[in-house]
């Protein structure tokens, strides 16, 4: 019989025990006397959060396929067992068996967000894991990192073994099977890094090194054993049909942040808005077929009993067969009772036949994401959305029944003036004002309409345009969104608009984590040893222990974020190839300068070079 690695005594003093004792419907359990390699999928966060995620519920689901893997599930213990575990010396345990992770072959941890670097260094330290990886032996699990934040693994890179780059769903079976052999034939821990290192996707970076000019810029890399590749390319799912997807994913016992079934509906993003990481990372645009998707909800539904189905992607509205699928969808959920979520919709996508399909099973705020204020700054983003269409989405939005709508916004974009500050409140106001001009006194709840505009500062990313552009101080972001609030409070329909900001001190050490070197990571080290955890919650937060570290190692923030980069400048990620090239990003972050817009990709095709993997938007008959 299974043992608690946490005495009821301990459970009864820690706030939410379910997060910590894991046999969850669907969760998977194993005899590890017959499973040849055991596996910890880490999510260095709170329960709540990294049980949302569908990545992890992919390759947990995935993993345990094989017969010979035993997947499990650790997560960031919250601040109170923390303190716990550290004084009676717990080491931190998988949710499945109750084992330590520091017993298993691997330690899986997926990187979604920078301000998780100090929760990664508790995982290692909790588990016991000497936390720099030139300080492991042969005993010691292969730490692994995967996720976005990969695509710049540098400030991290002394604390993993190797990193995957791209999409899970490809690799690690052969990694494992790297694994098997080389210990089958009684190879070391480097023997194996040394294998795997040459593995598609695969970056070990003890087998790299840095060099730096006298400015600090990076004059070059160099690689430890000629066998390994200068370039790590990115590995991606070419079928997403016939990819793997969970079909029994994991019922958490208690409320998540995104307690419902996911559909992923597609990978990818047509749009090119230069601030956006995520739109670059992910290319080609690839489709699932509704009719792939219909049989994934009917299989979701029954296998976990969720009373909500959302659609992933990066840009719903794009996909082909949204109509489609939405009908059966709608159809079936209203016998089940089953509400529908549609996020990452775009205003100018919008149709009132849609919204009104999905009001009649749930009505909830929309979000529209216009990022900027003015047409101008629209254009150097290349958002392609102008205010005529914004209000006229707005319009539709209203006539089918919303009465709430989210806006967000960036301040401190390349080239932002104070005009495209105040044209956020301008909008703010207009869409207001069409909702009186739209919808008769008599149907308005409540009788006004609520906008609830935020903004969160701009943060320049890896693989993207604006990786080249400078980034604001904390006092400049405050500084404009003081400028925002004050544009709202002169509207004359200020009362039906509430102004939210992201803190802005969180933000500038984003953006040192994003484009950073492995100079930081001595940073990183520091603040977690002075406390720093749980950065990205604001209560815990301790931006002054940052500020102190970063002085303390000598490392200057400003180097890393206000300095506008060359563009002949070697980036630290520059190693990796994620599919699209430094070309075309360079001509992008040129074309932002002089306010010219990019057509998307099935208008046509800008030469980004993610033609390269043969799929998707690139070969789509329809397509530009």
């Amino acid at each position: 019989m299974r043992k608690l690695a946490l005495s009821d005594e301990i459970l009864m003093q820690i706030e939410k025990p379910a997060r910590y004792i894991g046999n969850e419907v669907n969760s998977v359990m194993k005899d590890k006397e017959h499973v040849a390699v055991r596996f910890a999928m880490c999510f260095p966060d709170v329960y709540e959060i990294g049980m949302s995620h569908l990545g992890i519920q992919i390759l947990y689901s995935m993993l345990n396929e094989w017969d010979d893997v035993w997947c499990e599930r650790v997560y960031s213990p919250w601040v109170d067992l923390d303190k716990i575990m550290r004084e009676q010396r717990i080491p931190l345990f998988a949710l499945e068996s109750q084992e330590p992770v520091k017993d298993m072959d691997f330690l899986g941890i997926t990187i979604q967000y920078e301000m998780c670097y100090t929760n990664i260094l508790q995982v290692l330290d909790l588990a016991q894991i000497p936390v720099y990886a030139g300080d492991r032996g042969e005993d010691v699990p292969i730490v692994i990192g995967g996720g976005p934040c990969t695509y710049n693994p540098e400030p991290i890179a002394d604390f993993f073994d190797l990193f995957y780059i791209g999409e899970g769903e490809t690799q690690y079976r052969n990694l494992f099977d790297c694994y098997l052999e080389n210990r089958k034939g009684g190879g070391s821990r480097h023997d194996f890094l040394r294998k795997a290192a040459k593995l598609p996707g695969i970056y070990v970076p003890q087998f790299y090194e840095e060099q730096y000019n006298e400015d600090g810029t990076i004059r070059g890399r160099r690689k430890l054993y000629e066998d390994i590749p200068d370039t790590i390319l990115k590995q991606l799912v070419t079928d997403m049909d016939n990819a793997y997807y969970p079909l029994k994913p994991v019922v958490p016992f208690i409320k998540v942040t995104q307690d419902r079934v996911v559909l992923e509906i597609q990978r990818g993003c047509i749009r090119g808005c230069r601030f956006c990481q995520a739109g670059q990372l992910y290319r080609p645009v690839r489709e699932r077929s509704a009719d792939r998707l219909k049989e994934y909800a009917k299989q979701l539904l029954a296998n976990t009993g969720h009373e909500e189905i959302s659609l992933s992607s990066l840009s719903s509205s794009d996909y082909t067969q949204l109509n489609e699928l939405l009908d059966f969808l709608i159809d079936d959920c209203d016998k089940r009772h089953v509400n529908i979520s549609l996020p990452s919709l775009r205003i100018d996508a919008f149709s009132l036949d849609v919204m009104s399909k999905v009001q009649d099973v749930k009505k909830s705020s929309l979000t529209f994401a216009p990022e900027a204020g003015s047409q101008r700054l629209r254009d150097v983003i290349n958002k392609g959305l102008t205010e005529e269409v914004i209000l006229k989405g707005a319009a539709l939005a209203f006539k089918g029944g919303w009465t709430r709508v989210k806006l967000y916004f960036m301040l401190g974009l390349p080239t932002e003036t104070d005009e495209d500050i105040k044209g956020i409140g301008d909008l703010s106001n207009k869409i207001a004002a069409v909702f009186f001009d739209t919808v008769p006194k008599d149907k308005r709840v409540n009788g006004r309409v609520q906008i609830v505009t935020s903004t969160s500062f701009f943060i320049p990313k890896p693989f993207t345009p604006f990786q080249w552009a400078s980034m604001c101080t904390k006092e400049e972001f405050i500084d404009k969104a003081y400028l925002t609030r004050q544009g709202i409070m002169e509207q004359l329909n200020q009362k039906s608009i509430k102004y939210n900001w992201h803190e802005a001190d969180i933000s500038v050490l984003e953006g040192v984590f994003a484009r950073g070197d492995r100079r930081i990571a001595k940073v990183i080290y520091e603040a977690y040893k002075k406390g720093c955890l749980f950065d990205s919650w604001s209560e815990y937060f301790r931006n002054d222990v940052w500020l102190e570290c970063f002085e303390a190692c000598g490392v200057d923030i400003g180097f890393y974020t206000t300095r506008e980069r060359a563009d002949n400048e070697i980036f630290p990620w520059d190693f990796l190839d994620c599919g699209v090239t430094k070309e075309f990003l360079l001509r992008e972050w040129k074309k932002a300068q002089t306010q010219t817009v990019s057509k998307n990709c099935r208008e046509q095709c800008q030469g980004c070079g993610a033609n390269r993997f043969g799929v998707g938007i690139c070969y789509d008959k329809n397509a530009g």
